[in-house]
């Protein structure tokens, strides 16, 4: 057998591949629903923001319409569930987690960034703080579960 040939190493550790796997599965079944939102009824999730921001005294968001936008955003959606998956049905691969805390940090700063520039809007400062918390926390279990030679 080649070295090409052999399967890959274990990426997490055997005490932390329960974790890890449950972890992959709910982020994939939540981001797969909040996919399904957002093409769906992507209204509802602005108008339900804006409700909660008008009574804090934020200003609020515009209304979404078809857009390439939407498209986009679920688009978004369906990748990360693939890289949340991923984490469940091959453990063994560490590609996902890290290219999850990418898009995860990456949707995170850009939120921070149109809210520094367009103004706190209620659904901005939520995305930026729920995708920074996921990649913190992709980031831990994969790090804390990793495999350690020895």
């Amino acid at each position: 057998m080649s070295q090409n040939d052999r399967p890959p190493a274990e990426f997490v550790s055997a005490g932390w591949k329960s974790v890890y796997r449950i972890a992959g599965l709910s982020f994939g079944i939540i981001f797969a629903t909040v996919g399904v939102v957002f093409l769906v009824c992507p209204a509802s999730v602005v108008l339900f923001f804006n409700s909660v921001a008008g009574r804090w005294g934020m200003r609020e968001s515009p209304p979404p319409e078809a857009s390439l936008y939407i498209a986009l955003a679920a688009a978004y959606m369906y990748v990360v569930t693939v890289l949340a998956l991923g984490m469940y049905f091959r453990p063994g691969e560490k590609l996902y987690p890290v290219l999850l805390v990418q898009a995860k940090s990456a949707s995170a700063v850009l939120s921070l960034m149109l809210c520094i520039v367009a103004g706190a809007q209620l659904i901005l400062v939520s995305n930026t703080i729920v995708d920074a918390v996921i990649a913190l926390a992709v980031a831990y279990i994969g790090y804390r579960g990793r495999k350690r030679p020895g």
